[in-house]
């Protein structure tokens, strides 16, 4: 069992930027892949980006591609989405989601375990 806890979103201008911290515990947290989506008001949820276990291979939505980067601490347990170059359109709730293997993947079915989430607004 994972239990994941985000934090770190927030209100920011469009040009702004915010770091959000997702902190696991239970399993061991450097054995699998954690991955970032997020789901925007009357739309579906959708991949963000991904991270393997030891941090050397990510993947991102086209949409964040050069804006953000995610990266992972695993002596601390904590994975990041740091966000530059914010847009209105990146307004939704983040979720933190860890996978059950080390593969990156950019599919929620590959996903067990899943925070509660972290509302991120950007004004426009």
């Amino acid at each position: 069992q994972v239990q994941l806890v985000e934090s770190g979103g927030g209100l920011v201008q469009a040009g702004g930027s915010l770091r959000l911290s997702c902190a696991a515990s239970g399993r061991t947290f450097g054995s699998y892949a954690m991955g970032w989506f997020r789901q925007a008001p009357g739309k579906e949820r959708e991949f963000v980006a991904a991270i393997s276990p030891s941090g050397g291979n990510t993947d991102y939505a086209d949409s964040v591609k050069g804006r953000f980067t995610i990266s992972r601490d695993n002596a601390k347990n904590t994975v990041y989405l740091q966000m530059n170059r914010l847009k209105p359109e990146d307004t939704a709730v983040y979720y933190c989601a860890a996978s059950t293997t080390v593969v990156v993947s950019t599919r929620e079915y590959a996903y067990a375990y899943w925070g509660q989430g972290t509302q991120v607004t950007v004004s426009s």
